[in-house]
């Protein structure tokens, strides 16, 4: 992760600060689980246990594997191991019995185990 600002221009008037880039290290709540979209596409998925630090607690954090190589790599990983995620969060929609769904997910770039 960069902390080096780099700014996109948007037009004549106005730049673009954002960035979504994350990095998170946590243990793997469960096996990860590979499904395949109604699109065809594959999806490798499964949560990671983060402690916190101040206030006491665990966040549980569903995260995807896309690319082929994360998904292998995910599908590897066992119950309880330490790892470190790189990437980012996205929001991620599609259409349930009851309408538009969706949910807050990281999209894992890079997944070492530590």
């Amino acid at each position: 992760m960069s902390s080096t600002k780099v700014a996109k221009k948007i037009d004549d008037t106005e730049l673009d600060y954002s960035l979504n880039d994350l990095l998170l290290r946590g243990r793997v709540s469960a096996p990860a689980i590979e499904k395949e979209l109604p699109s065809g596409d594959k999806v490798v998925e499964f949560r990671l246990i983060v402690s916190r630090a101040e206030r006491g607690g665990v966040d549980t954090l569903d995260v995807a594997a896309w690319s082929s190589k994360m998904r292998r790599s995910a599908l590897t990983l066992k119950e309880g191991e330490w790892v470190e995620i790189t990437g980012a969060i996205h929001r991620r929609f599609w259409s349930g019995p009851a309408g538009v769904a969706s949910r807050w997910q990281v999209e894992a770039a890079e997944i070492s185990r530590l």
